[in-house]
């Protein structure tokens, strides 16, 4: 393939490219690139936001490229300070390892692992000299660093900027320095880092890295974007069913932008799919039907996808229950055939905590077969083969000896 048709495939739907003709006369090399993707293990799940950028590096191993994946357990004791609007909490060295952990096996989902590099950050950064790491810091300045909209905010609100989270761009641009970096994307809160690294490079007399950033996906919520924090996403080793159930949940608005960044649909399809929404020539179910089954079929496969479909279809449109509901001997709970709501939930495993339990029950979100429970205290009468219901997917029948 001709390096412009590469380019053409690889910066489809980037928001950002920096630059066109560096990325253009390094594809003309006819070397394969080295393409740097890097994650603070802040928690262990990859979800379909970090699938965004992951697909796009699959693009390039197709093409030839090497992707060199960087799992930042020296940076993630840091806290990457993008979008946050205060301090983030540093991670002990054990959180990060142990976050860090699955991160192979989910990337084996997307990538082909065997022809990445994976490095860990500590490789470069626990062998450098607190002198290599004034230097590293010379060259930058507070003020550049300020202009950070993040830092700026901050600065304007008067909340604390610690020097730590001042560093963090410089950490993360010095990986690119340790891995030759050609290229190197991620989704759009990541340019101010990126754009430092290129600086950092030619401090270091490397050729700076092109930059590419893609969309940030927004959440189950439709309103900010996807982040396992938040509780408004998917993970790529969710079940089947959750992951379709959790894709039917989204707003029909958000639905364009799904299949966009995470099918690869064209603009032009997206906005034809718009219309058709807005008149009401397509239902909006049925297009997150397709699109809960297209990507179950990604990360699983296309039995699995169908299955999914007709699972949520029984249990939400027929309103029945799961065919394969777990079953829950709650006997030695029971007080005179009775049992608290609150401690049902728990015991049941549907809600993780008595707290969480309580604030669903006030939402109106624990039914006991399929009468809404919204007394928090409420003592229910349980029988042999009564379904318990917390939230839209989990469902528990209960047992009684």
């Amino acid at each position: 393939m001709t390096p412009e048709a590469q380019l053409e495939i690889l910066a489809r739907s980037c928001v950002d490219l920096h630059s066109q003709e560096e990325l253009l006369e390094k594809l003309k090399e006819g070397r394969p690139l080295r393409i740097k993707y890097g994650a603070d293990p802040s928690a262990p799940d990859l979800h379909l936001g970090h699938s965004v950028p992951l697909w796009r590096l699959r693009q390039f191993q197709d093409l030839g490229h090497t992707v060199v994946f960087i799992i930042g357990d020296f940076t993630g004791m840091i806290g990457d300070p993008s979008g946050k609007s205060k301090t983030r909490p540093m991670l002990t060295r054990e959180q990060v390892e142990a976050n860090a952990r699955t991160y192979a096996e989910q990337l084996g989902k997307i990538l082909d692992v065997d022809k990445c590099e994976v490095h860990y950050n500590s490789e470069w950064f626990s062998k450098m000299t607190t002198a290599e790491f004034l230097a590293l810091a010379s060259h930058y300045t507070v003020a550049r660093m300020l202009e950070r909209d993040d830092f700026a905010l901050r600065m304007r609100d008067e909340v604390p900027i610690s020097m730590l989270e001042l560093m963090y761009p410089l950490v993360q641009a010095y990986d690119s320095v340790a891995i030759d970096s050609d290229i190197e994307i991620g989704g759009t809160d990541q340019l101010f880092n990126f754009l430092v690294a290129r600086d950092i490079m030619r401090a270091y007399g490397k050729t700076p890295q092109c930059v590419m950033t893609w969309p940030l996906l927004v959440g189950l919520d439709g309103h900010v974007k996807m982040s396992k924090s938040l509780g408004n996403y998917v993970g790529i080793t969710d079940e089947p069913n959750d992951m379709f159930g959790k894709l039917m949940s989204i707003p029909d608005e958000t639905m364009p932008q799904y299949f966009r960044l995470l099918l690869g649909k064209e603009e032009q399809e997206v906005q034809e799919m718009r219309e058709a929404m807005a008149s009401g020539a397509v239902n909006p179910r049925n297009l997150k039907a397709e699109l809960g089954r297209a990507i179950v079929g990604m990360y699983y496969d296309d039995a699995a996808a169908q299955a999914a479909s007709d699972e949520f279809d029984h249990v939400f449109a027929a309103k029945q229950v799961p065919t394969d509901i777990a079953q829950v001997d709650v006997s030695e709970e029971l007080e005179d055939g009775h049992m608290w709501i609150v401690q049902a939930a728990v015991v049941t495993g549907l809600a993780p905590t008595k707290g969480e339990a309580r604030r669903l029950v006030r939402q109106g979100g624990v039914r006991l077969n399929d009468a809404v429970i919204s007394d928090e205290m409420a003592q229910v009468e349980i029988h042999d083969g009564d379904v318990l219901n917390v939230g839209k997917r989990r469902f528990a029948q209960l047992r009684v000896k």
